[in-house]
């Protein structure tokens, strides 16, 4: 019988080398994996994981820069920036947000809404940044809150700039207001550019000068620990301050204007003709822009929007009205370029016009009518029949076609946001309206009624035109951009648009003679205003008549606006205005007065000029016209 061996230990000592070998080479090639993985993360790598390593010890903190100051031509202060402290929570290191609100309720005063607003402030934004919480803490506040931080895990107290208008409402309609940024406002802009900075531009100066005004932000690296409170501040980049604007405005001029319009709807805009500075920009009723700052309580808020007076309307800006015969200046100008016209021509006002074969009169605002009148009485005494006559035989597209070249129906251009256009009936729009065009139309829109609708910054930007000589210059709020470190003055340069067209050569001064009766005139309109003036004013009253329905009537009833344009000195302009005062009447008792105070003050340093002799006409006398 063969005996089979029990075991082979030579085979078995091959196989435990082969293994061993194996297991060898193996294992080197693991630590050889090993080395060369390390020598990549430290090598390769090392800059790469020494940030992220760097990054959960050290935070980055943006520092927002002072905005720069809106400042009057004279360097009083509009807008100006006061420290406030600010009371913060960043999400991604709050345990439990609830447990450190109400920790925080006995240290400061927090309402409801201001915690509906903060949970809306955190669905915006991202979990690692911070969110406001409360702001404008009072000292009080701020030394609890500082005292308890050590166990307000995720809460911050930052010393922040705050949006401050000393002057509460004045200039509002130009200089605007600012607000906290949201990420709806933040669509389709750069939203790096605008990390760390908490408030934007939202109206006025304060909107278009954005960029200008905001600075340059600057960043300090934090060292946090474990519960990611800070340290130490190892490294700081300052910021840069933005820069300072100043206007063409004078504060004490605007405020005159305000006080005199007395909070009623209306609007008054003055420009230097000679450049297009804006000296005066008003839209009354006027409102307090600092509650916007810190964020308005929406019952405020809803108060002053369904205001029936529309304190939040821009009227110089947006106010779309029917000029009523401050128009009519313009019309005449279009005439004079004709050869057919004849401006000492007489007509004969009988207090009515009828278009031919045709009944339906269309009355003067004199019932009994002006008898014989030629151009200058008409632009004197303001004669509706006059304009009548004229608007029909020049024809609508005429008269659309030198308003146009005057500047209505477009943006003046002005440094403001949110300009409207007006309305002016082209041959254009009424083909594009879908209805026919009656000669009735036209007839009324001699008289700045119909369709026409302009803004009082195109009225006074139009009549600038008149006395600068035909030539409109773009109007400028902003007189120049101040660089806070260098003291460098980048000064806006005036523009010109093209001269409007004229075609005889004296036409233009016939027309601001005509103008000056409207005030030194024995009949003129506005002669009410000219007593004791040391010089010559050229101007023209208007009285829009609109339908409305106002508090206290049944049904629709007339209302109508008071309008004044005017330039002075004649001779040598300086100032051009226009003034509107909404449901006032008539322009030469409600606007004119106006007018002449801001004239009176730019012109002279005071508003009441000394009279020339002992004769004076009451103002309540003055003859009352459109």
């Amino acid at each position: 019988m063969r005996i089979i061996p029990l075991k082979n230990d030579s085979q078995e000592l091959r196989l435990f080398e082969s293994r061993i070998w194996v297991a060898a080479v193996l294992g080197t090639l693991l630590v050889l994996g090993l080395l060369m993985r390390l020598g990549y993360l430290q090598v390769v790598k090392h800059r790469y994981y020494a940030t992220l390593a760097q990054d959960n010890r050290v935070s980055p903190v943006p520092i927002a820069p002072a905005r720069g100051l809106i400042l009057d031509r004279n360097g009083v202060v509009l807008a100006d920036d006061f420290p406030v402290f600010t009371l913060q929570v960043t999400p991604d290191r709050v345990p439990n947000m609830d447990r450190l609100l109400a920790k925080l309720r006995p240290l400061v005063a927090l309402n409801a809404q201001d915690i509906r607003e903060f949970r809306r402030r955190l669905t915006q934004h991202k979990p690692f940044q911070s969110v406001t919480l409360r702001a404008h803490l009072s000292e009080a506040e701020a030394a609890r809150v500082a005292v308890n931080l050590t166990r307000l895990t995720g809460a911050t107290l930052h010393a922040q700039l705050r949006r401050y208008y000393p002057l509460g409402g004045l200039a509002t309609a130009a200089i605007g207001y600012v607000s906290r940024i949201t990420q709806t406002e933040l669509h389709g802009r750069n939203a790096d550019r605008y990390v760390g900075y908490r408030d934007i531009g939202q109206m006025g100066v304060e909107k278009s000068y954005q960029k200008e005004l905001m600075g340059r932000i600057g960043y300090k690296d934090v060292e946090m620990d474990a519960r990611g409170r800070a340290v130490k501040v190892l490294k700081r980049i300052l910021p840069h301050a933005g820069h300072n604007l100043y206007l063409n405005i004078d504060a004490q001029m605007q405020a005159i204007g305000e006080q005199m319009l007395n909070n009623r709807p209306g609007t008054v805009v003055a420009l230097n003709p000679r450049t297009g500075a804006v000296l005066t920009f008003i839209s009354s009723p006027i409102y307090d822009p600092n509650p916007f700052v810190v964020g308005i309580r929406e019952k405020a808020y809803k108060a002053l929007a369904t205001n029936p007076n529309g304190p939040l309307d821009n009227r110089a800006l947006n106010g779309l009205y029917p000029p009523g015969s401050t128009i009519k200046p313009f019309y005449a100008y279009a005439a004079l370029q004709t050869r057919w016209f004849h401006p000492h021509k007489y007509i004969t006002c009988p207090g009515y016009y009828h278009l031919p074969h045709s009944t339906h009169l269309f009355h003067c605002w004199k019932p009994l009518g002006m008898g014989r009148v030629d151009l200058k009485d008409a632009i004197e005494q303001s004669c509706d029949v006059y304009f009548y006559r004229l608007a029909f035989k020049q024809g609508i597209n005429r008269m659309t076609r030198y308003l146009t070249d005057f500047g209505f129906g477009h943006r003046t251009g002005i440094d403001l946001p949110g300009e409207y256009r007006g309305l002016v009936p082209t041959k254009a729009w009424i083909k594009a309206s879908g209805r026919p065009w009656y000669p009735g139309q036209t007839v009324i829109t001699g008289i700045g009624q119909g369709p026409l609708l302009v803004t009082p910054l195109q009225l006074a930007d139009a009549v600038a035109a008149i006395a600068h000589h035909g030539i409109r210059m773009r109007p400028e709020v902003v007189r120049g951009v101040v660089n806070p470190v260098t003291h460098h003055v980048r000064f806006r340069k005036p523009y010109a648009y093209p001269a409007v067209p004229r075609r005889r050569k004296n036409s233009l001064k016939q027309l601001i003679r005509d103008m000056t009766q409207v005030v030194e005139g024995p009949h003129g309109t506005a002669r009410g205003i000219a007593y004791g003036l040391p010089y010559k004013v050229a101007g023209k009253t208007g009285t829009a008549q609109l339908w409305s329905a106002a508090p206290g009537f049944k049904g629709k009833h007339i209302r109508s606006d008071a309008l004044f344009i005017a330039f002075a000195p004649v001779s040598h302009p300086r100032i051009a205005i226009a003034v509107v005062v909404e449901h006032a009447g008539f322009g030469a008792l409600a606007a004119a007065p106006i007018a002449r105070a801001l004239m009176n003050f730019y012109l002279l340093g005071h508003v009441h000029a000394r009279p020339q002799n002992q004769l004076r006409p009451q103002i309540a006398q003055a003859r009352i016209s459109p």
